[in-house]
């Protein structure tokens, strides 16, 4: 009876630490998302599309808090910082579990959630010449990529913007902008389309996800052993762990962080190049050439989320230091790039 208690006993901890761990994660985000988007809200139209994606937002990460809850206590995955110190294996556990758990399950979600926080609509009955053509143009890409035919959308936004997204080649979606089918020619249309399909096609999704689940594993990794090494060698905490470890431990978070996130943008950037010179084997290069000079003419402040912006056709250009954390290359780049291969 009294090694029975003692087990109901540790179960109970172990419960109570992975809830107050989700708890923390979603507050995080929920506060980081409200002072992202609270600048945006001017009019009421503005403040009812924002409160749908803070709604979506945090519909997504409670589903990822409470799977990764739940995984870890199947697995078994005991606290990290115990009597005897701080245990490396169950850490690494913790660390692998959060941080591709978390990409994955993003990247399950990705087609969802992009749906509700661009307001896409997903084009099921052709009603109007434009959406035929747009159903067709990407019908004949898919087919000749040789991929299942991706789901095909429009979302309403001045700017000149398309995006993909999907968990796997088969199971995508192409969305465009309302701006872009006004004004764009359909050649520069059809190198956009292709640009897109090519991100499907080079299974960059999957990729970036992978990327950053290595990432985010050695992020939460290295912060909490950076917080405890500090913590016992600098501050001398005899039992357990001082404030120490916990301020340590979020600064490293912040400052590792941002060093994972110029690592990502870095591959952003490649993955751009590589689809646009899928797209000019798809399209031709004239028309992909055609539609990055048109996006050069009709720029407008990106209206995509932050989760779906990185796969945009084109994205906020920033020079200097800034542009180590821009995802997309600047459109001079990408033509002179496409203009060399074609020389």
């Amino acid at each position: 009876m009294k090694t029975y208690s003692v087990n109901i006993h540790n179960h109970e901890k172990r419960v109570i630490h992975l809830l107050l761990f989700a708890a923390a994660k979603f507050y995080g985000n929920f506060v980081k998302f409200l002072l992202q988007h609270i600048a945006k809200i001017n009019t009421h139209n503005s403040l009812e599309k924002n409160m749908k994606r803070i709604f979506y937002f945090l519909v997504t990460n409670l589903a990822i808090m409470l799977v990764l809850s739940v995984t870890m206590s199947l697995l078994g995955v005991q606290p990290y910082l115990n009597a005897s110190g701080l245990d490396l294996g169950n850490l690494l556990a913790f660390s692998l579990i959060i941080g591709f758990g978390g990409a994955f399950i993003s990247l399950a979600l990705s087609k969802w959630s992009a749906k509700r926080m661009s307001g896409a609509l997903v084009i099921k009955n052709p009603t109007t010449a434009t959406e035929q053509w747009l159903i067709n143009t990407v019908r004949n890409q898919a087919q000749r990529v040789g991929i299942t035919m991706p789901e095909v959308a429009i979302f309403n936004s001045p700017e000149v913007n398309a995006f993909a997204t999907g968990m796997t080649k088969n199971r995508s979606m192409v969305a465009v902008s309302a701006g872009l089918l006004n004004t764009m020619t359909r050649d520069e249309a059809e190198g956009v389309l292709a640009h897109e399909m090519s991100h499907i096609t080079n299974g960059d999704m999957v990729t970036l996800t992978l990327i950053q689940g290595v990432l985010n594993t050695f992020v939460v990794f290295l912060s909490r052993v950076i917080g405890y090494a500090v913590d016992k060698f600098f501050f001398d905490t005899r039992r357990g762990t001082g404030p120490a470890f916990f301020v340590i431990r979020i600064v490293a978070e912040i400052l590792l962080g941002i060093g994972a996130s110029v690592v990502v943008m870095w591959f952003s950037r490649q993955r751009e190049f590589r689809a646009d010179a899928g797209a000019a084997v798809l399209a031709g290069r004239e028309k992909m050439i055609a539609a990055l000079e048109k996006l050069q003419a009709q720029q407008l402040p990106s209206a995509l989320p932050k989760q779906i912006a990185a796969f945009g056709i084109s994205g906020k250009e920033r020079r200097g230091f800034r542009r180590l954390f821009s995802t997309h290359p600047t459109l001079d780049e990408r033509i002179a790039r496409l203009r060399g291969q074609q020389s």
